[in-house]
């Protein structure tokens, strides 16, 4: 790891305890790996990281010790061959007594075994004080995720041209998920979505065997990821004459995408984005159609906080990348849902995703 490497990651742990006062616990146990990640570098699919403002423990089991040495130099690295008792091992030399966790990585069953082991310390769930650690990104992250939508562009592109009658959604699909790995995608973001006809109805349908006909629509959901970040974007095209009513919807959507891109900015609240969104559809009269929140945050995970949302009270703030994707859908017939990811600025936002979004008609 190089200097500046360990650098951002003491930045990372201190921004913890910038939202969580040390004098109120003696220790904190992450258990997602994607905080683990941000605030250590380790990249294995197991462990749990013991945070104190004086030492960072990083506890592996044998598959993961030279990795974790490796990756996260700044940490000392403890073996276990037991998760539960290696905890136990570690609070107990550490003379933690009162324990913050993060509740919603943790299993009601794994969270029994860990109280039952360590009856003296007094356990703490942490739920809203880190739901937004990870959302404001650095410079790097930013890369990162524009390399993540480079790829995930450069493979769309290439497949657009099978987008044709007797062509599967699965077999899209594949090649849509074939070019994104071969241009350096570590995997998908999500299973990829391509739903032709009454499946693109189906806001997270799955590719199946149906062929693309004559004037289907054709819902693409898809992403990249590069170095652990990830991209999230949605087309929607027409193979051949799209009818009126579906130009009509599409238009429908667009501006209330475009509205709602227009609104995001530092400051306001994920309710006010989606409220913008929600009622340009609901005054055209496809309010009910409108099934979804309007977006989510982007990084390590393609879920993330903060969430545009009806119920969310999360405000934006510089350097947030968040999704914007309202959609219509009707049941039977058809869908149309169009998504960009945006990062937020001061006084507005930067469109990361760059697939053309006004209707795209694929000769026939």
């Amino acid at each position: 790891m190089t200097d500046d490497a360990a650098d951002i990651d003491r930045k990372r742990i201190e921004r913890v305890y910038e939202r969580i006062d040390p004098k109120e616990f003696d220790a904190i146990l992450f258990f997602d790996m994607n905080n683990i990640r941000y605030l250590t570098g380790f990249t294995g699919s197991d462990g749990v990281l013991l945070l104190q403002p004086d030492r960072v423990m990083l506890l592996v089991d044998g598959r993961y010790v030279t990795q974790a040495a490796e990756q996260s130099p700044h940490c000392d690295v403890v073996q276990y061959r037991d998760k539960v008792s290696g905890i136990a091992t570690a609070l107990a030399e550490r003379g933690a007594g009162r324990v913050g966790f993060e509740a919603f990585a943790l299993t009601v069953g794994l969270y029994e075994k860990i109280r039952e082991r360590i009856r003296t310390t007094r356990l703490a769930p942490l739920d809203g004080e880190l739901s937004c650690l990870r959302s404001r990104k650095d410079a790097g992250e930013a890369s990162l995720l524009r390399r993540a939508v480079d790829i995930a562009t450069e493979a769309l592109t290439d497949v657009l041209p099978l987008l044709r009658p007797g062509r599967t959604e699965r077999e899209i699909a594949l090649e849509l998920d074939y070019r994104m790995r071969a241009l350096g995608s570590e995997e998908n973001s999500f299973p990829t979505i391509v739903a032709s006809g009454p499946n693109a109805a189906l806001p997270h349908a799955r590719p199946g065997d149906r062929e693309l006909a004559p004037g289907d629509p054709v819902i693409i959901d898809f992403g990249a990821v590069y170095r652990g970040y990830h991209s999230d974007e949605t087309c929607t095209l027409v193979v051949g004459r799209p009818d009126a009513e579906f130009r009509q919807v599409y238009d429908i959507v667009k501006e209330a995408h475009d509205r709602a891109i227009a609104a995001v900015r530092t400051g306001v609240s994920g309710r006010e984005i989606d409220g913008i969104a929600r009622r340009h559809i609901e005054e055209q009269g496809y309010g009910p159609q409108f099934s979804h929140g309007t977006g989510h945050g982007v990084g390590l995970d393609v879920h993330e906080d903060p969430r545009l949302s009806p119920l969310s009270d999360q405000v934006l703030a510089a350097d947030m990348v968040v999704t914007v994707e309202p959609g219509i859908y009707l049941p039977g017939r058809w869908g149309v849902r169009i998504e960009d990811m945006v990062l937020v600025g001061e006084d507005g936002c930067e469109v990361l995703t760059r697939m053309p979004k006004e209707l795209k008609i694929m000769d026939l």
